[in-house]
């Protein structure tokens, strides 16, 4: 879990792309947030470098993404 709570645009993108470099293809990774920018940055993010969403929520102000690592 990653937890980039507090942190505002664009460090939880930073701290995603930089958590992901130490997981492996198919790893899942959760950020955890509470800047609702998030829900549309750290998508397309995603997009552009090849990962995969496969949750976004936001549950009590939090914004929660999970993500699987592509290859």
């Amino acid at each position: 879990m990653l937890n980039a709570r507090r942190l505002l645009c664009p460090l939880p993108v930073i701290r995603t792309q930089d958590k992901i470099k130490q997981l492996q293809p198919g790893d899942r990774l959760e950020v955890v947030a509470t800047d609702p920018g998030v829900m549309q940055d750290i998508p397309a993010w995603c997009r552009i470098h090849g990962h995969t969403v496969l949750e976004s929520r936001e549950h009590e102000g939090e914004f929660i993404i999970v993500l699987q690592v592509g290859g």
